[in-house]
């Protein structure tokens, strides 16, 4: 059995046990304890033994993968679920058609039917729609009862106000700062330094329908300043 020999201590020296910090005097009464215990270790013998996995129960590649695609489309589900609802929202209802133009929208939102809107509305009525990109504009019924093959934006060139028609005074007339334009929209008045801008007014399967007018301006025979 190995032996310990313990050095002589100093006064200056501390030792340090499970009761706390005690003088050099105790160091001869655990000379024994510490030789017992010791004695006791002295047959211990740690031992460290790697464990091995079975090889069977080590998930291969292709359950990896399926896992991976089976929380990806766990993920996906929901979150396009979410995400149509708001994208639909955000587009204009009924803004397309076959013919590439936008579906006229009455005051509450509904489709404008040709045949219904000239029972309702007489000769040299303008009355305003829902038109290209949400713009209000105005639908034209001629003096035949007919509608006319233009429509009329409603807002003014000057600060963008919507132009009232004025049946009294034959014109469109802004309310902002006293611009007023003819009965087919032309300016005739500032400060509004434009005309009103044109839309094609077609009907497509009865409703009303505005495409947008890349041609010239039949008004005052330029370019259309909008196109």
């Amino acid at each position: 059995m190995a032996s310990t020999t313990l050095t002589p201590t100093t006064p200056s020296q501390l030792c340090s046990g499970k009761s706390g910090i005690f003088c050099p005097s105790q160091t001869l009464a655990v000379q024994p304890v510490r030789r017992q215990m010791m004695g006791k270790r002295k047959g211990l013998r740690i031992g460290c033994q790697a464990t091995s996995i079975p090889a069977d129960r080590v998930p291969d590649m292709g359950k990896r993968k399926l896992m991976n695609l089976l929380l990806l489309g766990a993920i996906s589900l929901p979150t396009a679920a979410m995400v149509v609802p708001y994208g639909a929202f955000l587009v204009p209802p009924g803004s397309g058609s076959s013919t590439g133009g936008t579906v006229a929208k009455d005051a509450v939102g509904n489709d404008i039917i040709a045949e219904q809107w000239l029972k309702n509305h007489g000769p040299g009525d303008r009355t305003l729609a829902q038109g290209l990109k949400g713009d209000p504009t105005y639908v034209v019924v001629e003096k035949d009862r007919t509608l006319a093959t233009y429509a009329i934006n409603a807002v003014c060139t000057h600060l963008g106000c919507v132009v009232p028609w004025n049946a009294a005074e034959n014109k469109f007339i802004c309310p902002c700062h006293g611009s007023q334009y003819n009965d087919q929209g032309r300016v005739v008045r500032g400060p509004a330094p434009l005309s009103l801008a044109l839309a094609h007014c077609d009907i497509d399967d009865g409703k009303v329908l505005f495409v947008p007018w890349v041609e010239t301006d039949f008004r005052t025979g330029d370019a259309p300043w909008w196109a």
